[in-house]
């Protein structure tokens, strides 16, 4: 009797034996790894930086950036020597939300922050939070910040904190219980809930500001919102001597030259192209990196990889030499388009030619300025009309181009006559529009009209530019088709100086529709 019993049992045991085993194995680490510690799930998984680590970043290494970098310091400062401020009543800050397009350099900042302070760094990603457990996620928030309170004064760095702060009661449309808004909803109190007194500040780093909720912006938790905007000529140039610091480059290179031909760069986009001429120089065999080399790392990080292989028939070759020889002679006759540096007709990427412009960089843009673009833009597909009595698809990148040109002057701006001074857009982070339009069915054939309108008169502008200087667009793209490449001295031989030179890379190619 009592065999038969302990015999039914005995499957229950070696299931408990099992898990037993199991769970022991999982809590000691299956060898001290921190992905067996099931125990330990609720624990935050911040890297700690103090002044017994190692981080050479500092701000030296941080080029550009000036305004940036003075906040990031005064934060650091007030760590460092709290009397100083509060002396005079400051209280310190709860946050600060570092905001701007990938690369320019906001993770960089925080690493610079983690050199330069002597306070305890905790850094992390905004998916460290995030798991599949129910309830980890503000577990791992309240750990985090136990632990910058035991140390404090100290600094946590958050980056991508869009994956935990957007906003709640948003595309939640199952109804159930929503793990990343629970952990916002932790991250929220211990920022600034009841009784949150230590001297603990939060820095996080975004591209998506927009979608973040309102209760994380407002003040008391992220009381500065440091925009990390794309840097301007200046500030290339001084990024530029960072990451040169280690190439062996030619004793004569130009900082100030390649600055100017790099417009509309980022910081890793500069560090790309140092990095990308060092690989060419190899390559080519050189001693040095040299200007040319620096010219063809351009081409290829905005260009593409110069494809030599590619089969293009002599017709196609023609259409293209003159396509991209209108986009050259139509912005060299109008005031307010970019100046041209170079066109080829080499291909590229996705593009089969291709024409390089160094526009001016402007805070502000006028009407006039913009409708230059528009028709400079479609000089490509006037040529094609002007000189073959037909059009191709050649022009795809430059429609598309031109018609958010359009729509945003008709749209956005409110820079059209018809429409009026309202815009459609909508800076609460909804986007241009959203479910429903903003406008009646009777504004939106005028907008579509308006829009129209405005592409066809910059085309019929175009076609006439190029049927005046007919005899000049035939002679550049025959030297176009004899040397592939031309640059700014070729059009000055055969349409003289152009009086509108300005300093500064807008990349209009033709796009193979295959």
């Amino acid at each position: 009797m009592w065999g038969d019993i302990l015999l039914s049992l005995l499957p229950f045991a070696i299931i408990i034996a099992i898990w037993i085993f199991i769970m022991r194995r999982m809590s000691s680490g299956a060898g001290g790894g921190a992905g067996g510690q099931i125990f330990n799930i609720g624990k935050s998984r911040a890297k700690l930086f103090d002044q017994n680590t190692d981080v050479k970043t500092s701000f030296k290494d941080v080029a550009g950036l000036e305004g940036a970098k003075e906040e990031i310091q005064e934060i650091v400062d007030f760590l460092k020597t709290p009397d100083k401020y509060t002396a005079l009543g400051g209280k310190i800050p709860k946050g600060a939300l570092l905001v701007g397009p990938p690369g320019t350099g906001k993770t960089l900042l925080a690493r610079a922050v983690a050199g330069e302070a002597k306070v305890p760094f905790f850094s992390l990603s905004g998916s460290d939070f995030v798991e599949m457990f129910v309830g980890v996620g503000a577990s791992r928030v309240r750990d985090l910040f136990k632990q910058a309170k035991e140390k404090s004064p100290s600094i946590i760095f958050i980056d991508e904190i869009d994956a935990i702060g957007r906003a709640r009661g948003k595309s939640n449309f199952s109804g159930s219980n929503d793990e990343r808004e629970n952990t916002l909803n932790q991250l929220l109190t211990e920022m600034d809930g009841f009784g949150t007194d230590a001297n603990v500040i939060v820095i996080a780093a975004t591209n998506r500001a927009d979608v973040l909720d309102k209760a994380l912006m407002r003040a008391g938790r992220f009381d500065r919102q440091i925009y990390v905007d794309l840097p301007d000529v200046r500030e290339r140039k001084a990024i530029f001597e960072v990451h040169l610091r280690p190439i062996k480059k030619d004793d004569n290179l130009d900082l100030e030259f390649l600055s100017k031909q790099t417009p509309g760069f980022s910081g890793a986009d500069i560090a790309n192209v140092c990095n990308e001429a060092a690989l060419i120089a190899a390559r080519k065999g050189n001693k040095s990196v040299g200007k040319q080399d620096f010219l063809d790392a351009v081409d290829r990080i905005v260009g593409g990889l110069e494809k030599k292989n590619k089969i293009i028939t002599p017709d196609e070759k023609k259409a293209i030499a003159y396509h991209e020889a209108g986009h050259a002679t139509v912005s060299w006759m109008l005031e307010h388009a970019a100046p041209l540096v170079k066109v080829t007709i080499v291909p590229r990427g996705q593009s089969l030619g291709a024409a390089w412009y160094l526009p001016e960089e402007r805070l502000i843009v006028r009407p006039e300025q913009m409708l230059d673009e528009m028709c400079a833009a479609l000089g490509g597909r006037a040529a094609e009309k002007v000189i073959f009595d037909r059009i191709s698809t050649g022009a795809l990148s430059d429609l598309e181009k031109v018609t958010k040109q359009a729509r945003a002057m008709v749209t956005v701006y409110g820079l059209n006559e018809k429409i009026g001074n309202l815009t459609y857009y909508d800076s609460s982070g909804q986007g241009e529009y959203n479910f429903t339009k903003p406008y009646s069915e009777k504004t939106a054939e005028l907008i579509d009209k308006e829009i129209s309108n405005l592409i066809e008169s910059q085309y019929q502008r175009a076609i006439k530019l190029l049927q005046e200087n007919k005899d000049k667009l035939t002679e550049l793209a025959n030297v176009l088709l004899e040397k592939e490449v031309i640059f700014k001295d070729n059009l000055q031989k055969i349409f003289g100086n152009r009086p509108y030179d300005t300093p500064e890379v807008v990349f209009n190619d033709v796009v193979d529709p295959s």
